[in-house]
């Protein structure tokens, strides 16, 4: 991953010209493959001073994939006036020092923490055994199996780092799944059958955590059919996923 920053400087007349073909070139950079993702801002202090911050898989795929790719030349033709105008163009390496800061709480302390999310599993495992689809694939769980999955989703969502340094971290999560031929139906009875569960213990229920939550089961779940199935990925040493506001594991294809 490579961060490109390009700053303009922009005199106000032009301005409104300049945002709305920037709004027209995000058209085929979004769709370039190269790009994981990009935003315009402007600053507030000298509203003639942009910066434009695009995400490349790598330096590489940004200077020999996009510039000589098929989108490049629609993106150019919409900012091709505006190259004057720019005072610096370079690639940024990112470093280890990166975080959340405090505007919003992590999603483990949100949800209510460890015991929440306790208390969310005991009574999900309790429905699990008594459901006619599910129950098969956990016959033969661990007597703290409910425990042991509130700890991954409480590392997962930003709480402390339990399940990695008591039970193995993902490779271990991801090995517990080989072989157990998990289908659709189970997968998809799965997530409804906890998110319902979410409901009776009263997780915190603001469209905003359901839907970072919805979209982890989402996840999490296909991730377990594909380890589970006749041809799984290989098991490695892979880091813990991490979830938060707006937040999610970079996508790989």
């Amino acid at each position: 991953m490579i961060v490109e920053y390009i700053r303009y400087r922009i005199d106000e007349p032009r301005r409104a010209a300049f945002e709305e073909a920037y709004a027209r070139a995000a058209g085929p950079l979004g769709r370039a493959e190269q790009c994981v993702d990009f935003e315009l801002s402007r600053c507030t202090e000298e509203p003639g001073d942009y910066v434009l911050r695009i995400r490349w898989t790598s330096a590489e795929d940004h200077l020999d994939g996009f510039r000589k790719g098929e989108q490049f030349g629609a993106f150019f033709a919409e900012i091709k006036p505006y190259v004057a105008d720019i005072q610096e163009m370079r690639h940024y390496e990112p470093t280890p020092v990166a975080g959340p800061g405090g505007a919003n709480p992590p999603l483990y302390e949100w949800a209510g923490g460890g015991r929440a999310l306790e208390r969310l599993f005991a009574r999900f495992y309790e429905h699990v055994d008594a459901d006619p689809l599910l129950a098969p694939i956990f016959a033969d769980k661990h007597p703290d199996h409910a425990k042991r999955v509130a700890a991954w989703f409480g590392e997962v969502f930003g709480g402390p780092r339990v399940y990695s340094t008591e039970q193995g971290g993902h490779r271990h999560m991801a090995g517990q799944h080989l072989g157990r031929g998990i289908d659709e139906r189970q997968r998809r009875r799965w997530v409804a059958l906890l998110l319902d569960t979410a409901d009776e213990v009263g997780l915190p229920d603001d469209p905003e955590f359901r839907a970072v939550l919805a979209y982890y089961l989402e996840w999490g779940t296909r991730m377990a059919v594909l380890y589970a199935g006749p041809k799984p990925p290989p098991v490695t040493e892979a880091p813990m996923p991490r979830w938060d506001w707006g937040i999610t594991p970079p996508y790989r294809g």
